[in-house]
């Protein structure tokens, strides 16, 4: 059975890419190049389904917003 996951990724300030799993709590991974981080978290995505189950809750995506406050 496959399943889809949204994976989110960032960029850190040393130039590393940063990809969370927003369905499953606590699943991200960081790598230097995108093709890295895409093994991964693919890796990690198999990790956690093993440790949490298959009753992870489906999300659907929506979108992303940039919100800018006064510091």
């Amino acid at each position: 059975m496959q399943r889809e996951f949204d994976v989110i990724v960032e960029r850190d300030s040393e130039g590393y890419y940063v990809a969370s799993v927003p369905a499953l709590p606590g699943c991200h991974t960081q790598a230097k190049s995108l093709d890295e981080l895409m093994e991964r978290i693919k890796e990690a995505i198999e990790l956690c389904l093993d440790t949490e189950g298959e009753s992870t809750e489906n999300l659907s995506f929506v979108g992303i917003q940039r919100i800018t406050i006064a510091a």
